[in-house]
């Protein structure tokens, strides 16, 4: 087997040196983020601009977080291999050109191709941006710290691009959403090749091409199927083979990871229950938030006429609910452990969703702004401790394996937020937007009570030689 020793800086980086190389990893993971949200504001006005209805635009979303989450761990591996550094500098590179292709779109197709392309980029920056945090952070409270802010800042990312987008779709047309990311990946890239050091896994891991291949199917296959079974019908013969399909490409993804000596995921991490519970968290809290951006989005934008600009104002309150809880959910997990903040997330996020269930044309404007206050509120708790969950009391070595499968399941809670709440609304019309999407607000309650479960779990103290 092949090994590469650890390549480290020739002195232990200074304290500041340290917090920089965290701040430009902050940088990267927040534009990550926000290019996961900052379209949605932007759908009706892309189908607007390229003649699409809704159904098609599920994927301009999609196609980046299903392509960015079947990869994460296999990037994770390369940066291990090839060097962190040197992976981190070509997902930059990737990604900018990708958004470069986004923004000069001709047509629907060649922008989901784009997307696509742009979540290989995004891939590389999220779990290699985690483990060069972890490894410039030998101290372990030093690194929970330093991962409550990385954690806090994804998730910032992801609650200000709706604002974000708003602002840019109302002063420039929705192209800009992708136009702006060229010179702050231009600026990472420098900050990049200034600050952050090269560093690689104690040995480096064969790459494990057959279960990458089963991993990126499936969840084609679930999305896929999520998004359009309203349009072929869900016992149709072409769904009834996609449940086939996935099933088999799922099982074999099990069968051959637990046979590989170096499996692309480590399934041994689910028999830690904090592991799990984390995974499982994720995927809820980004299930919620994504079914509410969308949401939102088409309510206001097509059942009440909002412009784009203002559909992203109304977000507002989510996204200042997150900037605030975010850091104090880090300190608090520093400082009293996981649990209170989960706790605090899951009935925040589940009163949220409660203040929705019975939307209609003539809802007040502040029920809505008090209810994205609450689900921002309760986001902004949820991800340093899910984070901190998943990674503590694990070695550097698994924690980036560890921390890829938790981003990995945050993707798959944004990939299926989305197709879920596309199709509540599939072919409804502007006056029946409201009564369509209901259900997607009862989804995002049931994500609360799961995060409430998950904090319990959280509180707990593991069994004696687990």
């Amino acid at each position: 087997m092949l090994t590469t020793p650890l390549v480290a800086p020739a002195a232990p980086l200074s304290a500041r040196r340290r917090w920089t190389v965290l701040g430009v990893c902050a940088l990267s993971m927040f534009l990550v983020g926000v290019d996961a949200t900052i379209v949605n504001v932007g759908l009706p006005e892309i189908g607007r601009g390229l003649g699409v209805g809704t159904h098609g635009l599920e994927w301009v979303v999609d196609a980046y977080t299903v392509v960015m989450a079947s990869l994460l761990i296999v990037s994770g591996a390369l940066a291990d291999r090839f060097g962190r550094r040197r992976v981190f500098r070509l997902g930059l590179i990737v990604f900018g050109v990708a958004s470069l292709a986004c923004a000069l779109a001709p047509s629907l197709g060649v922008l989901v191709a784009a997307r696509a392309v742009q979540g290989v980029g995004a891939s590389m920056l999220s779990p290699v941006a985690l483990a060069i945090v972890v490894s410039a952070t030998p101290d372990p409270r030093e690194r929970a710290r330093a991962i409550g802010v990385w954690a806090s800042v994804f998730g910032l990312s992801m609650a200000a691009g709706p604002v974000a987008g708003g602002a840019l779709i109302g002063a420039f047309g929705w192209r800009s959403v992708f136009w702006i990311n060229a010179p702050v990946v231009l600026l990472a890239l420098v900050l990049v090749a200034l600050f952050v050091p090269e560093s690689r896994g104690a040995r480096a891991r064969r790459l494990d091409l057959p279960g990458q291949l089963l991993l990126t199917v499936a969840l084609c296959l679930t999305v896929g199927l999520l998004i359009e079974g309203p349009r072929i019908g869900w016992t149709s013969p072409a769904a009834l083979s996609g449940y086939v399909l996935t099933a088999v490409a799922t099982a074999g993804f099990i069968l051959v990871e637990l046979r590989h000596d170096e499996p692309l995921m480590d399934l041994g991490l689910f028999r830690r229950p904090p592991f799990v519970t984390a995974v499982l968290g994720a995927t809820a809290v980004f299930v919620a938030l994504n079914v509410t951006l969308l949401l939102s989005t088409l309510y206001l934008q097509q059942a009440r006429g909002w412009t784009p600009l203002a559909s992203g104002a109304a977000t507002l309150p989510l996204a200042l609910g997150a900037t605030v809880c975010a850091p104090w959910s880090g300190i608090l997990v520093g400082r009293i452990g996981p649990r209170r903040p989960l706790l605090l997330a899951g009935g925040f996020i589940a009163a949220g969703g409660l203040c929705l269930l019975g939307l209609d044309g003539d809802t007040s404007v502040s029920v809505i702004l008090l209810a994205f206050l609450l689900i921002g509120i309760g986001f902004g708790f949820a991800n340093a401790p899910l984070t901190n969950t998943a990674v503590a009391g694990l070695p550097p070595s698994r924690a980036g394996v560890a921390g890829a499968i938790t981003s990995t399941s945050r993707q798959v809670g944004v990939a299926v937020g989305i197709a879920v709440a596309g199709g509540l609304v599939a072919g409804a019309g502007p006056a029946e937007l409201a009564s369509a999407g209901r259900p997607g607000w009862l989804i995002v309650s049931v994500c609360g009570l799961v995060l409430l479960g998950v904090g319990r779990v959280a509180g707990r103290r593991p069994t004696p030689g687990r």
